[in-house]
């Protein structure tokens, strides 16, 4: 029913029609290009097109769980802070940052962090973002590769922001690590820093110039306005950079990238549920 064991479908990188079981695909290289039938049910999901409203569809639905678990603790007030989840419905949802990680042993929180947001304006933002980077880097990694870039550069800018956080309390407010971070932006970083490789890889100064433009601006924006995690932002654009690097554009995308992807998305998930089941009580002792 889900997949197939003989037969023939179509490369999901070139479109050349290949074996389920063959071990590489002869027009563009990929191997195991049939993924063992399993492309076939990718074709008709369209997996190859989820990347956007799957980022855009979880972040929208926590946004909401976050602010319908603490309907009282919604701030209204400020621009930047209109319609935030409280500070307790954020940490129930896997907010990273040195409290939770290094005062509660939440350590998993870098992985559900990434998928939070603290207010309308921050997710709409973000999701713009999103909207507007998540396509070309897609076209350019493919689906799989994107998703992955996507999840490990959100998990590395919140761990440089933890521990900077916990260990360097004495850097300036600008590059002051964070205690409590939320936001996809980490992950957004690591798309640019995607396409900055890419263009440093494929020799296109197109790329690199338009890369460059949306970092330097990211980051101006950053260190100019308060409560910004600029720690997440660069290590995220690190992590997205060498996820990129290891990953290498310039090949085609394996059926090794799928699962990879799949399995960081499910680690995702994992990472929410246990913020959830481990959260409860924490709070409920607090109270």
């Amino acid at each position: 029913m889900f997949s197939r064991r003989e037969g023939s479908t179509l490369c999901p990188s070139c479109g050349m029609l290949v074996g389920v079981n063959d071990a590489q695909c002869f027009g563009c290289g990929r191997r195991r290009p049939g993924l063992f039938g399993l492309t076939t049910l990718m074709r008709r999901l369209q997996l190859d097109d989820a990347f956007v409203p799957l980022v855009m569809w979880t972040c929208g639905a926590l946004y909401l769980a976050t602010l319908a678990s603490d309907p009282s603790g919604i701030s209204g007030g400020g621009l930047f802070s209109l319609l935030a989840p409280s500070g307790p419905s954020l940490f129930l949802f896997g907010a990273s940052g040195a409290v939770p990680v290094f005062r509660f042993g939440r350590w998993w929180t870098p992985l559900s962090a990434t998928w939070l947001h603290g207010g309308v304006l921050h997710i709409v933002f973000n999701m713009m973002w999103v909207r507007d980077l998540g396509p070309a880097v897609a076209h350019l990694y493919g689906a799989s590769r994107t998703i992955i870039i996507y999840v490990a550069a959100g998990v590395i800018g919140f761990a440089a922001s933890t521990a900077a956080g916990a260990f360097l309390p004495f850097l300036p407010g600008f590059l002051h690590g964070a205690t409590l971070t939320i936001g996809a932006s980490a992950s957004i970083f690591g798309l640019m820093g995607a396409v900055l490789h890419y263009g440093h890889r494929g020799g296109s100064a197109h790329l690199r110039q338009a890369a460059w433009r949306w970092i330097l601006a990211g980051l101006a924006f950053g260190f100019f306005m308060p409560g910004i995690d600029n720690w997440a932002h660069l290590g995220g654009l690190a992590g997205g950079y060498v996820m990129s690097f290891w990953l290498d554009p310039l090949r085609p995308e394996r059926g090794i990238h799928t699962l990879v992807a799949v399995g960081c998305l499910l680690l995702s998930v994992a990472a929410i549920a246990a913020s959830v089941l481990t959260g409860l009580p924490v709070l409920r002792a607090l109270h």
